[in-house]
Formats: structure tokens, C-alpha cells, sequence
């Protein structure tokens, strides 16, 4: 009797597990996705800055390929700098040996015409030497000054060109492709006042009343 009195109490219990088993196992699938979702977002987050990296990486990688080969070119291009510089006073003792000669002594004596020829065969073969190697001379008389290829020893009135017009070259100068190699020494002039202009004849003359 006991037992029968029992048994519609559990079966009362089963019931009620029974009905609330769909709301646990929904809260549980809620549980599960929202789990799911912030793993998602944890994921792309880390695909994010992995991508964010490479790409970074990969910019450095080609500024630093350009910059090597930046560098190679340069390297190539100016690595005769230092023999450039310490040649170049072979071709000034080749000039001053040419303006050593008076004008016109050399076709009075063939022997000297004949060293002055070879010397001027030299220094111009001297020159076209530099020349192929990126090597040009600056002999500005008559341009314009310029400070980053010109410098100027002195400075002289001179009425008839424009001021800062290179009028003498006490040396030339020597650039490797667009590198100053050695600044050429000139004279720079001042120039002339502008002349002053006359008034009209109308202002010059005015009448008494």
C-alpha cells in the first residue's frame, strides 16, 4: 500500500523534468552559439592583425629591396669618386702647360708647335677619359653664378653684365654625374647701377602762373 501511495508522486516529478528540459537544453544551445560567436570574433580578430603584419612585412621588405638597389646604383655610379678627385690635377697640369705657351710662338718654332700639339691631344683625351666614366668640367665664365657648383673667390664691379655673371675662372670645376666633385674658382661681378630714367619733358618744365 505504501508503494501505491508513493508511485503518483514520482511520476509528478518525472513530469516536471520533463517540461523543463527544452528550456535548459535552449538556454544550453544559447550558451553554446554565444560561445561560439566570441570565438568566431577572436579568430578574425587574430586574422586581422596577422594580415595587418604580413602586409607590414611585406612593405618593409620592398622599401628595403629598393633601397638595396638604390644603393647598389649609387654604389656603381660614384664608386670612382676618390680616383676621380685625386686625377683631377693631371688635367689642370695639362691646361697650364697649354696657356703656358705665348700666343703664337708655337708656329714659329715646329718643335714646340709639336709638344703643344700632343699636349692638347692629351689633355682632351684625358677629358674624354673622365667624360666616359660620368666625369664633366665646369668652366662657367659667362653663366650665371652658382653656389652649389661654383665658388667665388672675388667679387668686381663690372657695369656691362648682369650681377652674379661669372666673368673669370681661376680654376674649373668637376662634377661626377650630379655630384660636386670639386667647385670651380671663379670671379663673379657685382654689375653696374641701373641707369636712372629721365622724366617726361612735360614733368621737366612747368609754368609759372
Amino acid at each position: 500500500m505504501a508503494d501505491d501511495t508513493n508511485k503518483p508522486d514520482t511520476e509528478t516529478s518525472t513530469g516536471a523534468e520533463d517540461a523543463n528540459a527544452p528550456a535548459q537544453a535552449s538556454e544550453a544551445a544559447g550558451q553554446g552559439a554565444d560561445a561560439a560567436k566570441a570565438d568566431v570574433a577572436t579568430l578574425e580578430g587574430q586574422v586581422a592583425d596577422l594580415t595587418d603584419r604580413l602586409l607590414r612585412a611585406h612593405a618593409e621588405m620592398e622599401n628595403l629591396r629598393k633601397r638595396t638597389e638604390r644603393d647598389k646604383e649609387d654604389t656603381a655610379k660614384y664608386a670612382i669618386t676618390k680616383f676621380a678627385r685625386e686625377v683631377l690635377g693631371v688635367g689642370d697640369n695639362l691646361q697650364r702647360a697649354i696657356a703656358a705657351v705665348p700666343a703664337g710662338a708655337s708656329d714659329e718654332d715646329p718643335a714646340l708647335k709639336a709638344l703643344v700639339d700632343g699636349v692638347v691631344m692629351t689633355e682632351r683625351e684625358f677629358m674624354n677619359v673622365l667624360e666616359r666614366h660620368g666625369v664633366k668640367r665646369i668652366d662657367p665664365e659667362g653663366e650665371a653664378f652658382n653656389p652649389h657648383q661654383h665658388q667665388a673667390m672675388t667679387e668686381i664691379e663690372n657695369p656691362a653684365v648682369p650681377a652674379g655673371t661669372v666673368v673669370q675662372v681661376f680654376q674649373p670645376g668637376y662634377v661626377l654625374e650630379d655630384r660636386v666633385l670639386r667647385p670651380a674658382m671663379v670671379v663673379v661681378a657685382k654689375g653696374g647701377a641701373k641707369a636712372s630714367k629721365e622724366p617726361p619733358a612735360s614733368d621737366s618744365a612747368t609754368e609759372a602762373p
